[in-house]
């Protein structure tokens, strides 16, 4: 889990995003602040529909460690989960990042936040495909080019 800087309508805003240790992206979630609520929230979205954690690699920042500590004494996050904190473990996401930031560097800004969580959602889309997290049967198979599927997709 690792969170990155992204700007809309001239302010810093915050995307907290995880990857699991095979590098599948595992959730994202934007928000205005960077504080405990905030990794809260995502954590919690990134739990839904996933497995159960065993590790938990975070970076220094003291937000993220008081969410998982508070997580885990509610009893929504099991007791026995690891936390570690490693800036080279990290690596993988701190490289995943790269990807969504080079697709929002060329474009002319992000004017709204809704908006943003929008095309952010789309981008994490396009790299789930790329890096094979989805059945794309239907979709014309491992074959396909990144259009063929958009379009499959969108026809749909």
């Amino acid at each position: 889990m690792d969170e990155t800087y992204v700007k809309v309508r001239g302010e810093w805003v915050y995307l907290y995003r995880a990857v699991d240790k095979a590098g599948k992206t595992v959730d994202f979630y934007l928000s205005r602040k960077r504080d405990v609520n905030a990794a809260k929230a995502f954590l919690r979205k990134a739990m839904k529909g996933q497995r159960i954690l065993t590790k938990i690699t975070l970076d220094a920042y003291a937000a993220s460690h008081r969410a998982v500590t508070d997580l885990k004494v509610t009893g929504e996050l099991p007791k026995r989960v690891r936390v570690r904190t490693s800036k080279y473990l990290n690596n993988a996401i701190e490289q995943d990042h790269r990807r969504i930031k080079q697709r929002l560097r060329p474009m002319l800004g992000l004017k709204s936040f809704q908006n943003a969580a929008v095309v952010i959602g789309g981008i994490e889309l396009a790299e789930k495909i790329k890096k094979g997290q989805f059945k794309l049967g239907k979709l014309g198979g491992r074959t396909a080019t990144m259009p063929e599927i958009w379009q499959a997709a969108l026809a749909a």
